[in-house]
């Protein structure tokens, strides 16, 4: 569905600009009238647009960064018994972004013509995700607004903490990967050629290492490499979109899941995830059958997400959790042993919270321990390779030097 970029007139005379989405520039004129909003200009954003301020936004503070920002400073306004719509411009008027300062002016516009702080934040799923949104919705029925931003905050922070573990485990494996595939395709594309041509020039045997490098030099030099990269490229944006479809996604994740060493790995982000999506959820206030529901749609893994969802349609039939969750064949059955108990003595918000801080220290281990083996194993393999590389330059140039004595 298009956004609109609109410029317009607030019920209380002020000049107001934001985005909308809508089906046409009308329907974006109607849904601003409702709320008492007229427009002065209406212009559809385009793609290239988009982009622009995406990346924009991603260098000049950093997404998940500055939502995390946003959502604590608005708990400490609250909390300090400021106004809904006073804390918003104050937010407003204090952001750097501009991309950004256009969502929160459009969110306080809205809110203070009377619509509901959740219903501004739905056109804005850049920002706010449906866990976000649901949470503000029942803070803003129960009026506990400061407590459920408090609770978000602290959500989000130590999700993005996880997140970054992985990502620093992740950066010098890639880093050493990366610089040491240039140096290859330097030396076996320009260097080791020029060697072998003098040798060839000189009327001199090639060693035999050398021979099979000037040959993968000279694939990589050929339309033959550019066919290849096609079929390469192809083959990913073809996997893409297999990947997008239902059956697709399923295969993907059930792949990716039985992975060895890496699948447990994968297992408990998938699990600890919805632990701890789950346990906020309800801990905010927000019923069961609803927060099944909430966390289906950000699980991640098609696999855990038809489980859940099998978890909800028990739930409102009257039935447990735990069974579907067991049979899903991600979570492991003294996990979903747990979830049981904790049903049963009507403390599963906290046995999910436990459950949910054990995995992620298990997870902290699991990541320690492979950046620890897979490092020596990726410095192993490239010194390999360079020898063989060194080897393969070096014996030409001996060759030459006893030649020119």
């Amino acid at each position: 569905m298009p956004r609109y970029a609109y410029i317009a007139i607030a019920a209380s005379g002020r000049k107001a600009k934001g985005t909308i989405t809508a089906e046409s520039p009308y329907a974006a004129r109607k849904q601003l009238r409702v709320r008492s909003i007229h427009p002065t200009s209406i212009t559809e954003v385009g793609v290239a647009d988009e982009g622009r301020a995406a990346l924009t936004s991603f260098f000049s503070k950093g997404g998940k960064r500055q939502i995390i920002d946003f959502t604590k400073q608005m708990a400490i306004l609250l909390n300090s018994g400021i106004k809904l719509t006073e804390a918003l411009s104050v937010l407003t008027m204090q952001a750097s972004d501009a991309r950004f300062k256009n969502t929160l002016t459009d969110m306080r516009d809205r809110v203070v013509t009377g619509e509901s702080l959740t219903d501004a934040m739905k056109d804005h799923e850049d920002y706010f995700d449906i866990i976000y949104v649901s949470m503000v919705r029942v803070g803003e029925v129960t009026g506990s607004l400061g407590g459920i931003f408090n609770t978000i905050a602290d959500f989000m922070g130590k999700r993005q903490k996880v997140e970054s573990k992985i990502i620093t485990a992740m950066v010098y494996p890639v880093i050493l990967i990366i610089f040491s595939v240039v140096v290859i395709l330097v030396l076996t594309t320009f260097v080791i050629p020029k060697i072998g041509a003098q040798l060839v020039a000189a009327k001199m045997e090639l060693p035999w290492i050398t021979r099979q490098l000037m040959n993968v030099g000279h694939v990589m030099r050929s339309w033959w490499a550019l066919l290849a990269l096609a079929v390469i490229v192809a083959l990913a944006w073809g996997l893409k979109r297999f990947f997008k479809t239902q059956r697709g996604a399923y295969l993907r994740d059930r792949v990716l899941l039985s992975l060895p060493l890496f699948g447990s790995l994968l297992k408990q982000r998938v699990v600890s995830r919805f632990t701890s999506t789950l346990s906020t959820l309800l801990s905010s206030g927000l019923s069961m059958a609803e927060s099944l529901r909430v966390v289906a749609e950000v699980t991640g893994n098609t696999l855990m997400k038809r489980a859940v969802g099998q978890a909800r349609e028990r739930i409102l039939a009257g039935a447990d959790i735990a069974t579907p969750l067991r049979d899903s064949g991600v979570i492991d059955p003294v996990i979903a042993h747990m979830v049981t108990v904790g049903e049963k003595s009507g403390e599963l918000e906290s046995m999910l919270k436990n459950i949910s801080e054990s995995l992620e220290e298990s997870t902290d281990i699991v990541i320690e321990r492979l950046s620890a083996a897979v490092e020596p194993l990726i410095i192993i393999f490239i010194a390999i390779v360079v020898m063989i590389i060194a080897l393969a330059t070096i014996l030409p140039i001996l060759k030459i030097s006893s030649m020119a004595v």
